[in-house]
């Protein structure tokens, strides 16, 4: 999980509300880079960080605000949700992660019409079919 210091798009501190049957809030360090959401529970050695890449988030939901924090949920590829607030002063996570998550999509869109243009320029025996909208 090693990162050089111009793929972080922002660092800081989110809580995270646990699995467990009480749901308890603790802090954690996270870095958000254009590929994936690092979340470390140690804010001094970042050890035994979670690597949440971005190409298994599907969204940023649940967006809440209230006179403390800001709450907000993503949720996975596999429907798990993963609860974050984040204080007033700290704001902009969820909006940070959906515009990263975002970047990430048109990248991933951009790369796979570039290896379908690559893969028609590759067979040129091939009948060529536009695609139509619905």
């Amino acid at each position: 999980m090693k990162m050089s210091a111009e793929e972080i798009i922002k660092e800081g501190e989110l809580e995270k509300r646990s699995e467990n049957l009480l749901q308890f809030w603790k802090k954690k360090t996270c870095v958000l880079t254009k590929d994936s959401l690092n979340i470390y529970a140690d804010t001094q050695k970042r050890s035994k960080g979670k690597e949440l890449k971005l190409q298994s988030i599907k969204k940023v939901d649940c967006v809440e605000r209230t006179c403390r924090f800001i709450y907000f949920t993503i949720v996975t590829t596999d429907d798990k949700e993963i609860d974050f607030r984040c204080s007033l002063e700290q704001n902009c996570w969820n909006a940070e992660i959906t515009m990263a998550l975002i970047d990430y999509q048109n990248r991933k869109a951009l790369q796979d019409f570039k290896t379908r243009q690559d893969n028609e320029s590759a067979s040129p025996g091939q009948e060529r079919r536009m695609a139509r909208a619905p």
